[in-house]
């Protein structure tokens, strides 16, 4: 069994023409744990996340997910949930569950019914048929059925209400496997922090400061919903 870290990040950059998306970040996170990505916006989250996933193959420095550089081994470990809709609007759930077994070995369909069940959701509606916050469920019961080694959540609670954020939540707790890395971007800091067991606030593409959540709230004496208010309040000057 492999000793080395569940992700592990050296002198990472990514640009976009001018403007540095990463800029030599360096972020060690082992596995077992659930951690909170903070930061404004344009802050390297999304980027960060989709190198990881193995989206994005321009980069300088290093990235490895438990000692191995982003390819077809890394994909095998990891399950990505990206901010923007990824499925079709005119596949159903059930057509979106069939659709995953195709193309990931560790995808658990029966998990994904059960959950898109427990969810509320009619697997055979279309997508176009659903709310938004019925369809970001349907996806969170497809990324979460995967039996991965990391789980990449990208804002998986954004734009749908107090009621469905709840609900989100507490799936991801209670079916992702517990010896798994659960990495969550997120704006909605106060939502998250009382699963998280660690955060990392990014500023400008590099980590402004990261470590687990009790000691991040001892060392500034705050919460986390608070230090993220106190450090983003005035945005990063050009």
């Amino acid at each position: 069994m492999s000793t080395a870290p569940a992700l592990e990040i050296r002198n990472l950059g990514r640009r976009y023409g001018p403007i540095a998306a990463l800029d030599g970040l360096d972020l060690t996170l082992d596995a077992g744990r659930i951690v909170a990505l903070f930061g404004e916006n344009g802050s390297g989250k999304t980027t960060l996340l989709k190198i990881v996933a193995g989206l994005l193959s321009e980069y300088t420095g290093e990235a490895l997910i438990h000692g191995h550089a982003p390819g077809p081994e890394s994909k095998a470990m990891v399950s990505f949930l990206p901010d923007q809709s990824f499925l079709p609007d005119t596949v159903s759930a059930r057509t979106a569950v069939s659709m995953f077994g195709d193309f990931f070995a560790d995808f658990d369909a029966a998990r994904a019914f059960a959950l898109i069940a427990e969810l509320g959701i009619d697997a055979h509606r279309t997508l176009k048929t659903l709310s938004k916050g019925q369809r970001e469920k349907v996806q969170l019961a497809l990324a979460m059925s995967r039996r991965a080694r990391i789980y990449l959540l990208d804002e998986p609670i954004s734009g749908v209400d107090p009621a469905a954020r709840e609900v989100i939540l507490r799936t991801i707790l209670t079916q992702y496997d517990p010896g798994a890395l659960v990495v969550i971007s997120t704006h909605l800091i106060a939502d998250i922090e009382a699963v998280a067991d660690a955060a990392v606030f990014l500023r400008a593409g590099r980590v402004l400061f990261a470590g687990d959540a009790d000691d991040l709230r001892a060392r500034h004496g705050m919460s986390l919903d608070r230090l993220f208010r106190t450090t983003y309040q005035n945005p990063v000057r050009s």
